[in-house]
């Protein structure tokens, strides 16, 4: 009886693991810059978020650990004092490349609004519908985008339901009085204006070429590397419509922020296609970044 009941708690332990939580989340943070700070309440406070961000259920589907989100939450504090934080948050996002072992980025942002109140040993706790804490809030906001981004990369559009969520943790934390959650604030790249640009129909270019650069591209490459790239092309292509509507907006900031070495990379070698058309395209809606853009030959 006894060995019964030792396979059924191994059985049901092994399918905790099989079937898991949607992120697979590195947490850091620097307090180099505080002064007399303590390192274990800072590690306490990295140690925390992870748990937080790698063991809530975010969405109602099953990931497996092979299908878990790769990303990082680079926290920097820049002042602390009686559990109140000053600090920006990094936070990065890849996904895999289908058939090899190369990964693709999908954010790198970086958040300058991440003030916060931090207790140690206080359980970071999410309900999407209430404001608890600016630190649970944020990291949710996050956590949902990562989720919808992915989910865009997979399928057309497939991320709506996740930036929805993304959507309601700001209209809830918009009284709170943190900054980050008001389009009134007057930074037009704000969690706000981030989420509702995305969520536009003006903007659904963006998340077009979210599918078309990669599973339209990125994830033939192992079988065709000339068709591949031509899918990343028209990923571009697609993104560009954005300019039109909107030079520099946030969107095509964001995607460039995420993409502009892979785009070098995928461009200066293997099967060539013509690049003259896409180095104008890329010079016109991100001119930034122009001497990278000079690179792909």
């Amino acid at each position: 009886m006894m060995r019964k009941v030792f396979v059924l708690v191994v059985f049901l332990f092994s399918l905790v693991n099989l079937f898991s939580q949607e992120l697979n989340a590195t947490v850091s943070v620097n307090f180099q810059q505080v002064a007399n700070g303590n390192p274990q309440l800072f590690k306490n406070l990295e140690t925390q978020v992870k748990e937080f961000l790698n063991t809530t259920k975010w969405t109602t589907k099953e990931y497996t650990d092979v299908e878990k989100i790769e990303c990082n939450f680079f926290i920097n504090v820049n002042s602390f004092g009686s559990n109140n934080f000053e600090a920006t948050l990094q936070v990065q996002s890849s996904r895999p490349v289908h058939n090899s072992t190369l990964s693709s980025p999908i954010l790198n942002i970086n958040d300058k609004n991440f003030s916060f109140r931090f207790i140690e040993f206080e359980n970071l706790i999410y309900d999407p519908n209430t404001f608890n804490s600016n630190l649970v809030s944020v990291l949710a906001f996050y956590s949902n985008l990562i989720i919808g981004l992915d989910q865009d990369t997979f399928s057309e559009l497939g991320g709506s339901e996740y930036y929805q969520i993304a959507s309601n943790i700001v209209n809830v934390a918009q009284t709170s009085g943190f900054k980050g959650w008001n389009q009134s604030e007057g930074n037009n790249n704000n969690r706000n204006f981030l989420i509702s640009d995305i969520l536009s129909n003006t903007f659904a270019p963006f998340r077009q070429s979210l599918y078309q650069y990669h599973r339209m591209g990125m994830d033939l490459m192992s079988d065709d590397v000339k068709k591949g790239k031509e899918g990343v092309v028209k990923g571009i292509n697609t993104l560009a419509e954005v300019q039109k509507i909107r030079p520099n907006a946030l969107l095509t900031r964001t995607f460039f922020d995420a993409k502009t070495d892979e785009i070098v990379s995928i461009f200066s070698g293997g099967p060539r296609v013509n690049v003259a058309p896409l180095v104008e395209t890329l010079n016109r809606i991100s001119p930034l970044n122009s001497q990278q853009w000079s690179k792909i030959k």
